[in-house]
């Protein structure tokens, strides 16, 4: 693993759209992995104010909740469109349908598209708990897109965004493991005391189902993008 440390999240999200602006240089029709949540926002708002162009490139989304519309405002579509393709438009752009009320086709659906689109780039943050995506601690290393029943913990941190605890989505369709380790390069980014456990974990710590990020270390080539204070527990 390559890791960068930077002071903070804004220089967190410039260092990683000069990895975006390397990918696109190689490749014009680059397909990258996009995350969502509060971690890639500087990346995104870096990317928006850049003059990269994203038209023929592809975007596949890591996860959606399951029973969110696409134009829920807590939905991961409605996030990308927020934070990013409102800016900057995909040739395509690819998330789970949250309302498909077929499961077993969404999630074949999504496998194909993986397929037949391989990740050049994938944009990845990890849970307190280790997770990413929404691969929990247990999640089989070599599973591809599938349902995810979301934890507790995973929960009580997503219920910030939602006006009632109750309205927080119990499950969501997740890219598996499998699928995020066919990426051939990789970014991780952590920012804030709360992934510090997390981050050394990943890179210190024994390849384990219980830290499910902790398999990057066999991945050949991952960045990890870190605050000072994310990488506060780690000893060089």
């Amino acid at each position: 693993m390559k890791i960068i440390v930077v002071k903070d999240d804004k220089q967190g999200g410039q260092a990683a759209c000069e990895l975006f602006k390397k990918e696109l240089e190689q490749k014009d029709d680059a397909v990258f992995g996009l995350a969502t949540g509060s971690t890639p926002i500087s990346t995104y708002e870096a990317l928006v104010h850049s003059n990269l162009d994203f038209n023929s490139s592809i975007s596949i989304n890591l996860d959606e909740y399951v029973g969110l519309s696409s134009n829920h405002p807590q939905s991961y579509n409605y996030y990308m469109q927020e934070h990013l393709f409102r800016y900057k438009p995909f040739r395509e752009s690819y998330l789970p349908n949250g309302g498909a009320t077929d499961e077993e086709r969404e999630i074949s659906r999504y496998n194909a598209i993986l397929e037949k689109n391989p990740i050049d780039l994938q944009l990845l943050g990890i849970g307190r708990n280790g997770h990413i995506g929404f691969n929990e601690p247990g999640t089989d290393f070599d599973l591809k897109t599938h349902k995810v029943e979301l934890t507790e913990s995973t929960i009580a941190a997503n219920a910030r965004f939602f006006n009632n605890s109750q309205d927080v989505p119990r499950y969501a369709y997740s890219m598996g493991i499998g699928s995020i380790l066919k990426s051939k390069n990789i970014i991780l980014e952590a920012f804030g005391n709360s992934k510090a456990e997390a981050i050394k974990n990943m890179i210190e710590g024994p390849v384990t189902q219980q830290c499910p990020a902790s398999v990057l270390q066999r991945h050949p080539n991952v960045t990890v993008i870190l605050d000072e204070e994310a990488a506060q527990k780690l000893k060089e």
